[in-house]
């Protein structure tokens, strides 16, 4: 089989590895390439299904004595070998390596990313939003509720998709498994690609009289109001996942996931830079020169700051711990001021009688030694 990697090369494991390390390496490719870490990446999503695959192969005993003696073309004769459809089919295959209390998943993501109960009708899709935070909000954390519109299950049938004392029938092409097992032979032995029933839309079931108001759907539009905890210290294009609060499925499917990605609004103040964030404090020349006590904002009110005699424009000043949190972590990061010096666009000519006379004395014009000294600063920056 050209093109395919080996698989103790994919999980990144010795030939004589125990079955313990084996696992210990897929769950850590699972949880790198896993769909809820990476939306709509295809390369995320084929490296997982490569680990999967790889996994499937040498945790078994069997299988992978077959592969270690004959390599990929070894796996297509004998045992079914399984062709993965999407993640909640690949979820279904493992669920001891996603599921349970304090998984890696549960961990990660704080909700358990293990398979869904088994369910007779169609999944739900899920919806993404876009859901804007100031940098006041992601300092402090904040919940938010907000309206979404989405498919809800139908009121009077209960999602089930039939009229009131109608009864169902097993769908005679799948024989109420939902499911169409498909198996391909070849020389080197049979393999079987499963795929969702298209005569029964997966649901394993066909409806003898339909809900007079979804029409055998099993839901209708509505609109519902989430609630969103946001974590402090989140940043943009970080997510949050709200599992089971998308579209509800067809028939009683379960329900799709709402993908919250977060935005940070502009600030009027400050620019983040990681955790730290940055406020520029325009300071007069007489201030720099002499020296002055500044009242500046910070994330969370006021605060002062003084500025030295003599300080030079570009100066940066921190105040600790005025920043925004580490996410997950403890501690948070700094308030970092900036110092400008104002030069006024117009003068009258008092003033500029004044420069004029200034620009006559000692210290003012720094010296060949100063220039020199300055025209090197910040190189390689």
């Amino acid at each position: 089989m050209p093109n395919k990697r080996d698989y103790y090369e994919v999980l990144g494991v010795q030939h004589n590895s125990s079955v313990d390390e084996i696992k210990k390496a897929y769950r850590k490719l699972a949880l790198q390439f896993h769909p809820d870490r990476n939306p709509n990446n295809k390369e995320s999503e084929e490296k997982f299904k490569e680990a999967t695959e790889a996994y499937e192969v040498l945790s078994d005993e069997q299988k992978r004595h077959r592969y270690d003696q004959f390599g990929h073309q070894g796996m297509r004769g004998g045992a079914d070998y399984h062709q993965y459809q999407n993640f909640n089919d690949i979820f279904s295959q493992f669920g001891d390596i996603f599921g349970g209390s304090g998984s890696i998943f549960e961990e990660m993501f704080g909700s358990t990313q293990s398979r869904r109960p088994r369910s007779s009708g169609e999944p739900g899709s899920d919806l993404r939003i876009r859901l804007k935070l100031t940098l006041e909000e992601i300092a402090e954390g904040v919940e938010k509720k907000i309206k979404i519109k989405k498919w809800k299950p139908c009121g009077t049938c209960n999602g089930s998709g039939a009229r009131a004392g109608s009864s169902k029938s097993a769908c005679p092409h799948c024989n109420g498994t939902g499911e169409i097992r498909q198996v391909s032979r070849s020389m080197f032995g049979q393999f079987v690609n499963i795929a969702p029933c298209t005569y029964c839309g997966g649901t394993g079931q066909i409806i003898k009289e339909k809900c007079t108001t979804c029409q055998g759907e099993g839901r209708e539009q509505g609109e519902s109001t989430i609630k969103i905890n946001v974590p402090a210290g989140v940043s943009e294009g970080q997510y949050m996942t709200l599992q089971g609060q998308g579209n509800a499925g067809r028939r009683g499917g379960y329900a799709g996931d709402v993908i919250v990605e977060f935005v940070e609004e502009k600030h009027e103040h400050f620019t983040r830079n990681g955790d730290d964030i940055i406020y520029n404090a325009l300071v007069s020349y007489p201030e720099a020169v002499l020296g002055a006590d500044l009242e500046i904002p910070t994330l969370t009110g006021k605060a002062k700051i003084k500025i030295d005699a003599g300080t030079m424009a570009g100066k940066m000043l921190r105040l600790k711990d005025k920043g925004i949190p580490h996410l997950n972590s403890y501690g948070r990061g700094d308030q970092l001021v900036r110092v400008q010096i104002w030069v006024p666009a117009k003068v009258n000519s008092k003033e500029k009688e004044l420069l004029r006379e200034l620009a006559g004395t000692e210290h003012v014009n720094p010296t060949e030694e100063e220039k020199k000294k300055n025209s090197s600063f910040g190189r390689g920056l």
